[in-house]
């Protein structure tokens, strides 16, 4: 029943995104432009299905550089009833511009089409940016592209990125769709060695290990498909959704009273594992239920339900595939193709997770106390998981609170406290000396919380005094709404001086990824010193932060932009996603030129 519903609510959004409604034309004629050479750009256009361009309505020019005849390719001849016979263009058009100019030029585009629903459109200026090579080199790749955010006005000057995101959109424009998805799938096997899906092995682990240490190998691998399942058609629904409002809407379950739902699931699970009671249904239900689970390998909706749950709340952060999918979705509204490129990445997430489950069999001990000790682990483990849950919304001295109790409390478990007898065997001091690094551990997180330590990872630091405060690099400036940006974007533009815009929010795992080690390291933060640094908050997921998101065509953080010296915004140096410090250095060094 819950899979039907999925599916039609599925369809039901794919209706909608197929109205027949004409596009804002920034989103119909999808302009960018690029340095062929250090004497020619390329200006290209993606034609949206049902929609074409007319051949002598383009005209060009150039702020930095001067331009020559422009080369057109051949286009198909229309018996318009606006123009007559005229040369248009369907589907794509690249028209080559010779120039006469050195480092970057502004590429000014007019242009004009129409929708086969009988709505012509007036003529479209758009800009974009163009890095040209040295002569003799050669060029990087796109320079620069307009952004056709869903939210923009017709007519409305615009610059987006040649980013990653934007690549990856564009990775959906050819017609391999094996492609398409192999490549969302590889997307997927690399987003499953973040922190944003780490917490769902415990989650799975914990579940197949409470079967039994009778689960067999297929029964433990159907668990993991059910769950990996329901996480990949959340995905794909949450996305193609995401697509249609230009916002992520897993931000708005990223609330104190939501997590807190959460991670109290998870105390009552880990209590069950740690023997105060046994989970059980009424009798009257058991019975009918249990015939079922032995056919069925295991209450497979329920599982699939939690893997549908976790994806919305463990792991909601925005990398580079997972936005290139949703501006596409937002540019050509195929929700079939994006959705689908979603649930194939959200596979390769699982993959594992299904290794976890195809393996568990194997890796459990047999029954006895080694079993009962492996259920306390992953008791801990959930209890873990959920204080990882809450720790955005509660006070960072909790947070080490919690953790300081969840080290010390299994060190004294692990007799940390007792002494060995002398004929203790290996395991037995394994485990002591594991307890007694545990004790440590928690003995100064403890030392921390009273010492008003401002870093869990580092609960000494008030130590050193000033040194621990320095550890999350430079301090930005909030920007809560779209007018106090510009405001603030006027100010450093008269200056002359480069603005670095920073979109975080504090259930944002890769925010924070980047705040404590890329931030923070020596070298980024030297240059990020020399610029205007400017943040945006999105926590409350409110009107005002929507707002700031669509301005910038993006579906929620982390998100980095940047503007140069000129106040022109450096649209493709754009940052989606985690990136360390060594990676995200060379974009700063070339903002800072």
């Amino acid at each position: 029943m819950l899979m039907r519903l999925l599916f039609l609510l599925f369809l039901a959004m794919s209706a909608l995104l197929h109205a027949e409604e004409p596009l804002p034309p920034e989103q119909a004629f999808r302009f960018s432009a690029r340095a062929v050479d250090a004497r020619t750009i390329e200006a290209r256009w993606q034609i949206t299905d049902q929609y074409y361009m007319y051949r002598d309505k383009f005209k060009f020019a150039a702020e930095g550089g001067t331009l020559g005849a422009a080369q057109y390719p051949p286009g198909k001849i229309k018996d318009d009833e606006n123009f007559g016979k005229v040369e248009t263009y369907r589907k794509e058009v690249k028209i080559l511009i010779p120039v006469d100019a050195a480092g970057a030029v502004t590429l000014k585009a007019v242009s004009q089409g129409c929708w086969d629903g009988g709505i012509c459109y007036p003529p479209i200026n758009q800009e974009a940016r163009v890095e040209l090579p040295a002569a003799g080199s050669t060029p990087t790749g796109t320079a620069s592209a307009v952004a056709p955010a869903p939210t923009l006005a017709p007519n409305e000057k615009t610059s987006t990125a040649g980013d990653e995101t934007s690549r990856i959109a564009g990775l959906f424009k050819g017609d391999n769709l094996a492609l398409v998805l192999a490549s969302f799938f590889g997307f997927g096997l690399l987003l499953s060695l973040t922190p944003c899906v780490f917490p769902m092995i415990p989650i799975l682990s914990g579940i197949i290990v409470n079967h039994g240490h009778a689960v067999s190998h297929l029964r433990s691998f159907i668990l993991s498909l059910a769950y990996v399942l329901g996480m990949a058609v959340t995905y794909a629904l949450v996305g193609v959704a995401a697509g249609l409002s230009g916002t992520l809407l897993s931000a708005a379950l990223q609330n104190a009273w939501v997590l807190g739902g959460f991670a109290l699931v998870f105390v009552v699970l880990s209590l069950s594992m740690f023997g105060f009671y046994e989970l059980q249904m009424p009798a009257a239900l058991q019975s009918r239920v249990s015939d079922t689970a032995n056919r069925q390998g295991g209450s497979l909706p329920a599982i699939a339900l939690m893997g549908a749950l976790s994806a919305l709340i463990v792991g909601p952060c925005v990398a580079a595939p997972l936005a290139g999918a949703l501006l596409y979705i937002a540019q050509t509204g195929n929700a079939a193709l994006g959705g689908a490129a979603l649930f194939v990445m959200a596979l390769g997430m699982g993959a594992p997770l299904l290794l976890v489950g195809a393996f568990s069999r194997s890796l459990l001990p047999k029954s006895g106390p080694w079993m009962e000790g492996v259920k306390k682990f992953f008791g801990v483990i959930m209890l873990a998981t959920a204080l990882w849950l809450v720790s955005p919304v509660i006070p960072l001295w909790t947070q080490m609170l919690g953790w300081a109790l969840l080290m010390v409390v299994p060190a004294i478990f692990l007799h940390a406290l007792d002494p060995l007898p002398q004929n203790a065997h290996g395991w037995q001091r394994l485990g002591k000396g594991l307890g007694v690094v545990l004790l440590l551990g928690g003995a100064a997180m403890l030392m921390g919380v009273l010492g008003g330590a401002k870093d869990p990872l580092q609960p000494l630091g008030f130590l050193r005094g000033g040194i621990a405060a320095e550890a999350h690099g430079p301090a930005f400036e909030r920007v809560a709404t779209v007018e106090a940006l510009d405001d603030r974007l006027a100010t450093a533009k008269a200056a002359g001086k480069p603005v670095m815009l920073d979109f975080y929010a504090d259930w944002c795992v890769s925010c924070k990824e980047m705040e404590r080690f890329t931030f923070a390291d020596t070298k980024v933060a030297a240059r990020m010193k020399q610029m205007v640094l400017l943040q945006a908050d999105v926590t409350a997921n409110s009107d005002a932060d929507k707002a700031l998101l669509k301005r910038f065509g993006l579906f929620g953080p982390p998100g980095i932009i940047f503007w140069n010296a000129t106040g022109s915004e450096a649209a493709n140096l754009r940052v989606v996603g985690f990136q360390n410090a060594e990676t995200f250095l060379p974009t700063l060094e070339r903002v800072l030129r």
